[in-house]
């Protein structure tokens, strides 16, 4: 739940109940119409709602779909549609997290992506989806799309969203008949859905951050290995709707009685104890997760990249090259669509945010690492508002790149016409004896070889927390250098500059004394020894900044890491066990970066078989893991092989 969903959820308990009084009338929605507003309170005002209450006038709609059930929409009118006569696009997004403040005189603090556009004026609109909230009907994560469709029963994403655009605008005042649509996260996932089979009012969309793909790389497994922390917690919360259609209602927070997290983890034991101790029974969400471990019919048919082929609206992609929810998501859509038939704009943003980091704050820093720049508020003025203000209301040149991403290390924006770019070319990095990185493939075979226990695993960050730290994939990774079930490989001091663009390769030769293990991998810009902590650089007229929590000498910044179930090796939808002790192969890539290694710095590769409660516990045999006892987990020896032809190696897109 965001912090602004907890605010308007607040908001909302204050609120007296309010129903919309239903209509009858087949070619319009039912609606409420408002009431003069009430004085506006000074706590109000600090919230932004103020401002809103002045500008924009709020009407509240029950959508009818083509199936009959009907979804419940607020809207907001500028209020010089009335006044001057007016007129403005449409701004929509479609969300499972509901859209308080409901009741015609309860306003949102703010409207639209940002602030931009609620000075500039749009028609927003907001819809609970399908079965949530306040909407009609049944709610299915991640709903499939149908590609054929053979009456108004046969409705998905793209219909309700087709539906909803026609519906508003024939009955929304000031139109002027064009529509955007954005969303983050899920939100992102039905922007995306919207874009398929798009109504030809929808002239622009952005996915950002969005769900697009729960078994590949995003949200739920990431090469086959459970994504255990941020599951619970979001499972604990995010839950079906019990009865007919209602606003929120008031929860209490999971307690999980402790502040460690890995040791709330452990505790539980074998993942099949979260349903008996904590969900029992009763969350067909977290249900749904842990009995599809393979990439199967479930998954397949929810995964959205899929379907998207001649997509008309303009597109900006946007994600995070932190994310620690839906890091592919962004990248995956664009590439698919860029190989089949592409829109006439199909652009990539990808910037130095966590998850949404985008669309609040300043951008500056993530963690302990900083940016030199409010990367942040430079996509909000720079490149999402331009890209809405034209399409939307045809201002602006109209000139956007394929790609426009920030290059991390250097800590400059980059724009591109292809993505990867076409000039970064793939170089290997290969392991080598005693812990190297080596530019030349070592003639010398050899192994390195670590004990792994499921019992103690490697935490994914040095510290205790609880969840899943919105800032771990820039979090120093010396604690986990210094363990004994850590292989650490590392270049020499690095005598110039190296860039790498696009996905990392990994191929590396194993094996294990199990039927199964997860090798995870880490790639590592390890700063040098004399290296500032610009987080202690007091701006004039600024508050004192908050300094790192570690000295940045010597700094191992995750750059990018991601686990592989080896029992995936060969195929995501079958999986295979490993022969105890015979060498076997594993491939796969990292996601994409844009970071440039500076001259003086190393390169660092760690390997390990856990990654704490990051990812669900390898028991190391080949067992269905949601089904394990706690005696099935048991240590393996694990090797990794390097040098010679069939050695190890990393594979970088080293550009400039």
């Amino acid at each position: 739940m965001t912090q602004r969903t907890r605010r308007n959820l607040l908001v909302l308990l204050l609120l007296t109940p309010y129903l919309v009084t239903a209509q009858t009338g087949a070619g319009r929605g039912d609606a409420a119409q408002p009431r003069t507003p009430n004085v506006t309170t000074e706590s109000a005002a600090t919230t932004g709602v103020a401002a809103v209450r002045e500008n924009y006038t709020k009407f509240e709609y029950r959508i009818p779909v083509r199936d009959g059930v009907k979804l419940f929409t607020s809207v907001y009118v500028p209020k010089d549609v009335f006044a001057e006569g007016k007129t403005y696009p449409i701004m929509l997004l479609r969300t499972p997290y509901n859209v308080a403040p409901y009741g015609i005189d309860q306003y949102r603090a703010s409207l639209g992506p940002s602030d931009l556009f609620q000075r500039e004026k749009f028609i927003f609109v907001y819809q609970d989806v399908r079965g949530r909230f306040m909407s009609e009907g049944e709610y299915t994560p991640n709903r499939p799309h149908k590609a054929v469709k053979n009456g108004p029963k046969d409705i998905d994403e793209s219909t309700d969203t087709y539906d909803t655009i026609d519906w508003l605008l024939k009955n929304v005042p000031g139109n002027t008949g064009k529509v955007g649509m954005w969303g983050i996260s899920q939100p992102g996932f039905f922007a995306t859905a919207g874009m398929i089979d798009a109504h030809p009012a929808l002239v622009a969309v952005s996915p950002q951050a969005p769900v697009t793909d729960y078994y590949l790389g995003d949200d739920v497994y990431h090469n086959g290995a459970f994504m255990l922390a941020h599951r619970f917690a979001f499972y604990v919360g995010f839950r079906p709707r019990a009865g007919n259609p209602e606003p929120p209602q008031p929860t209490l927070p999971f307690q999980y009685g402790t502040p460690d997290g890995y040791q709330f983890y452990l505790d539980m034991g074998p993942l099949a104890n979260a349903e008996e101790k904590y969900f029992k029974h009763q969350q067909p969400f977290w249900t749904l997760n842990v009995e599809h471990t393979t990439y199967d019919e479930v998954w397949q048919s929810r995964a959205i990249w899929k379907h998207l082929k001649n997509i008309k609206p303009a597109v900006m992609l946007v994600g995070g090259w932190y994310d620690t929810e839906d890091p592919q998501g962004p990248l995956r859509q664009f590439d698919f669509m860029e190989k089949n038939t592409p829109p006439a704009v199909d652009m990539l943003v990808m910037g130095p945010w966590n998850h949404g980091g985008f669309s609040r704050g300043d951008g500056d820093r993530l963690g302990n690492v900083n940016f030199g720049s409010k990367t942040s508020q430079y996509y909000r003025e720079r490149i999402e508002f331009p890209f809405f203000l034209y399409y939307l209301k045809g201002r602006g040149d109209g000139k956007f790149p394929k790609a426009w991403v920030f290059q991390t290390g250097m800590n400059q924006w980059r724009t591109f016409d292809t993505w990867p770019p076409s000039a970064a070319r793939p170089t290997a990095i290969y392991l080598d004896a005693k812990g190297r990185l080596a530019w030349q493939q070592p003639a010398q075979a050899g192994f390195d070889e670590y004990l792994s226990d499921p019992n103690k695993p490697v935490p994914y960050v040095g510290h205790i927390t609880q969840g899943v730290l919105n800032t771990y994939m820039t979090e120093d990774q010396r604690f986990a250098a210094e363990r004994p079930d850590v292989l650490v490989y590392k270049s020499d001091v690095l005598d110039h500059d190296v860039t790498v663009f696009g996905p990392i390769a990994v191929d590396l030769k194993v094996s294990t004394t199990g039927t199964d293990s997860d090798f995870d991998v880490k790639v590592i810009d390890v700063y040098a020894d004399d290296a500032p902590d610009y987080n202690t650089v007091t701006q004039p007229g600024q508050p004192a900044p908050v300094p790192s929590a570690v000295p940045l000498g010597g700094y191992q910044q995750l750059v990018r890491g991601e686990p592989f179930r080896g029992k995936f090796r060969k195929s995501f939808e079958k999986p295979v066990p490993f022969e105890p002790g015979k060498p076997d192969r594993i491939t796969f890539n990292l996601p994409d970066v844009a970071h440039t290694f500076r001259q003086g710095h190393r390169i660092m590769v760690q390997i390990q078989s856990s990654w704490f409660p990051l990812t669900d516990r390898n028991p190391q045999k080949f067992i269905e893991i949601p089904k394990a006892l706690a005696a099935d987990f048991v240590k393996a020896t694990e090797r990794v092989y390097s040098g010679g032809p069939e050695g190890s190696k990393i594979t970088l897109r080293i550009g400039e």
